[in-house]
């Protein structure tokens, strides 16, 4: 391992003690206490937030009739009460029952060999002025290679999750379709359960009762994870991760 790898090694686990000793003094502070549920916040004022664009078809312009009760677009006589603006909330019923069974092997072997030499009245110039006793130029390079690789791998895995979110629309696109994002925090015992769920509906797809499902909403981001003591020992430790990425072997 050369000079500059070992420093850069070094600094590496150094960067790594440092933030572990951060964690460290933060779970020390809490000990005995329940994880801290996170404030309400408006979603497009959260680090890295930015407004969704998509291909959009040109604006029509609406006709009113003044001596009607029915207008053009109208979903029903009466006000829709599905979500269509910008703060309203409506319900995602999230269903995911995901399974995968993948085997995958793989094997590899290759043999070569090549010789270069050189004959005639110049091997034999090259024989006597140049290479030692017992040195023919008719062998001058033989190179021998052999090389296998034997690979197998298998994926088995069953994820199911059934739940409902409330989701604020954060954003009306030009032709009616709403971003959503929403967000829930469950706090049992010393464990907090979050999910989250974003992406972009269509009002069509929103039922009477003010729901989508998850399977409807395009660009869908649905995060499922938690923060506590069980999710802390389930972690390798900081210095563990570090190594697994940094060592080469």
């Amino acid at each position: 391992m050369s000079i500059l790898r070992t420093k850069r090694l070094l600094a590496s686990l150094a960067l790594a003690t440092l933030a572990a000793g951060c964690g460290t003094a933060d779970q020390l502070a809490n000990v005995g206490q329940q994880p801290a549920l996170n404030a309400i916040q408006d979603p497009t004022t959260t680090p890295g937030y930015r407004p969704v664009q998509m291909p959009m078809p040109e604006p029509q312009q609406a006709h009113y009739n003044p001596n009607s009760l029915w207008q053009s677009g109208s979903r029903a006589f009466f006000k829709d009460q599905r979500a269509s603006e910008v703060g309203d909330i409506l319900t995602v019923v999230v269903t995911i029952d995901d399974e995968a069974e993948i085997e995958n092997t793989t094997q590899r072997s290759r043999t070569e060999a090549s010789g270069a030499g050189v004959g005639g009245a110049l091997g034999t110039a090259i024989d006597t002025i140049f290479l030692p006793a017992g040195t023919a130029a008719s062998d001058l390079a033989n190179v021998d290679s052999n090389s296998s690789f034997q690979g197998a791998g298998s994926v088995d895995r069953e994820e199911t999750l059934q739940t409902n979110v409330a989701a604020v629309v954060t954003q009306v696109l030009p032709n009616g379709n709403m971003v959503i994002e929403g967000r829930q925090e469950v706090r049992v015992n010393f464990e907090v359960r979050e999910l989250i769920v974003a992406g972009i509906v269509r009002p069509e797809d929103i039922t009477a009762n003010n729901r989508i499902a998850s399977e409807q909403i395009a660009e869908a981001r649905i995060g499922y994870g938690g923060r506590g003591q069980i999710t802390t020992v389930q972690q390798p430790r900081v210095g563990n991760q570090v190594l697994d990425i940094l060592l080469p072997f």
